[in-house]
C-alpha cells in the first residue's frame, strides 16, 4: 500500500464518519464536529492532489483558504448553538423551528 491508497482511503473514512455524524445526530456540537472532520477530509485531498500533480504551492494555498473558511463556519455555528442552548437550555436543533424573526 503506497501513500496515496492510504491518503484516500482515511480522506474517505472521514467524510464517511463526517456525513454520518451529520446525518444521524441532532445535537447542535456533534453537527459542527461532524463538518470538521469533513472539511478536514478535503484539505487532505487537496493537499494529495496538488502532491500528485507536482504544485504543491497552489494546494498549500488553497488549503489555507479552506481552513480560513473552516474556522469562519465554525465560529458561526458555535455562536448559534450558544444561542441555542441560552434560549432553550439544550442544543437540540429541532428547536430552530421555533425561532422567529
Amino acid at each position: 500500500m503506497n501513500v496515496t491508497t492510504v491518503m484516500l482511503v482515511s480522506g474517505l473514512i472521514l467524510i464517511l464518519a463526517g456525513c454520518i455524524e451529520l446525518i444521524r445526530t441532532h445535537h447542535m456540537l456533534k453537527i459542527i464536529i461532524g463538518l470538521e472532520l469533513a472539511i478536514k477530509a478535503i484539505s487532505m485531498f487537496l493537499t494529495l492532489g496538488g502532491w500528485l500533480n507536482g504544485n504543491i504551492a497552489l494546494a498549500e494555498a488553497f488549503v489555507v483558504t479552506v481552513i480560513v473558511l473552516e474556522v469562519v463556519v465554525a465560529t458561526v455555528l458555535s455562536g448559534i448553538a450558544i444561542s441555542i442552548y441560552h434560549k432553550h437550555g439544550n442544543m437540540d436543533i429541532r428547536n430552530l423551528r421555533n425561532l422567529k424573526g
